[in-house]
């Protein structure tokens, strides 16, 4: 198959994956590959021939998550609420939205955050590229382009990874998996990549091999110390609403590892519900028989205990009245109905994180 000139966007076609990157990474390419089938597509990002990250839009936050979480042993302030956090942010339905950008603006957001540090995000990116890249060999036929301008030129690089051990790696892998399993269909081998992949095995570990401060170690002390980690900073949520339906779409939208939530259908009882249950943060309908939520949300404000506790309040309305009424009763934020999960959690977050 010829790919010359790269520059130019092709139509489906027989594609070979292993040329691509020979290619591009043979001329020293800055850009971004991208290539199609179907409804899926794979990002390769590249600086000079070196590959910056890579990702692929079958799920993509699934993935991250994944990795996050395996890692997350030796990421100390990493827990499953920041894990929560970043997938709110950046996760989006938003078919305009570059969604091979936004697991990387994740990334960027968590060592600017210092929920990792840049050599921890090496490790991750690592990771992430050599399942992408694995998946990505495996392309028989598709369409393609490469453009010299990036989605990530404008973020932080944390990383020049090479290629060509990368492709050894993976190549690696699927070898490893057509002999456990030899009906399957034959993968190129590494005599079909023009790149010189005889590499001594101190330069194939360079990359993975960290100082010992990112030793992600998976012993029963570490798991425990995870377990432990999680269980502290779990979150105490009380919901006031007259709805039973709202208040279980809320408690099924907040994830049971890191909220306990505490329901209340009773406005009337309310205060002394949550003088027992001392929560993180508030969430208050606010129409509600008896004592509307604004009333409720005075009355709280009243009391020592929660002066500082977040509370929002929960409406279907929208007007400026209504939320001139939520800044007179000193509420912390407006959350309108029908609302997401990702509505829910942006907003829970901003006040607890």
């Amino acid at each position: 198959m010829s790919t010359t000139p790269i520059g130019s966007y092709k139509f489906s076609q027989k594609l070979h994956p292993l040329s691509l990157l020979a290619q591009l990474t043979s001329r020293r390419a800055t850009g971004c590959l991208r290539v199609f089938i179907e409804s899926f597509s794979w990002s390769i990002y590249l600086e000079d021939g070196k590959l910056t990250y890579a990702s692929c839009s079958d799920i993509l936050f699934d993935r991250l998550d994944r990795h996050l979480e395996r890692l997350s042993q030796q990421f100390s302030p990493l827990n499953r609420a920041s894990l929560m956090q970043v997938r709110a942010i950046f996760e989006t339905n938003n078919e305009n939205q570059s969604i091979s950008q936004a697991d990387y603006q994740a990334i960027c957001w968590l060592v600017e955050r210092e929920y990792i540090n840049r050599q921890q995000a090496v490790v991750l990116i690592d990771e992430l590229a050599k399942e992408v890249l694995a998946s990505f060999l495996t392309i028989k036929e598709g369409s393609y382009e490469f453009s010299s301008v990036s989605p990530l030129d404008e973020l932080p690089k944390f990383c020049r990874l090479d290629l060509r051990l990368l492709v050894e790696y993976c190549q690696q892998q699927l070898r490893n998996q057509h002999q456990s399993h030899p009906l399957s269909q034959r993968v190129e081998t590494s005599q079909d990549l023009p790149i010189s992949t005889k590499v001594p095995q101190t330069q194939i570990n360079l990359v993975r091999d960290l100082p010992t401060q990112t030793n992600f170690s998976n012993s029963d002390n570490n798991n425990k110390n995870v377990q432990q980690s999680l269980s502290k900073n779990t979150y105490k949520v009380a919901c006031i609403d007259d709805s039973p339906t709202v208040l279980n779409s809320i408690k099924q939208f907040l994830d049971e590892n890191t909220f306990s939530v505490v329901t209340i259908n009773d406005p009337v009882k309310a205060l002394m519900q949550i003088l027992r249950s001392k929560p993180d943060i508030i969430l208050l309908d606010v129409e509600m028989p008896n004592l509307d939520g604004y009333e409720l949300c005075s009355l709280l404000r009243r009391h020592s205990a929660f002066k500082n506790t977040p509370i929002i309040m929960v409406t279907g309305r929208t007007g400026f009245i209504d939320r001139a009424k939520a800044k007179i009763v000193r509420a912390s934020g407006y959350l309108t109905k029908p609302f997401t999960q990702s509505d829910l959690l942006k907003m829970v977050f901003k006040h607890i994180a």
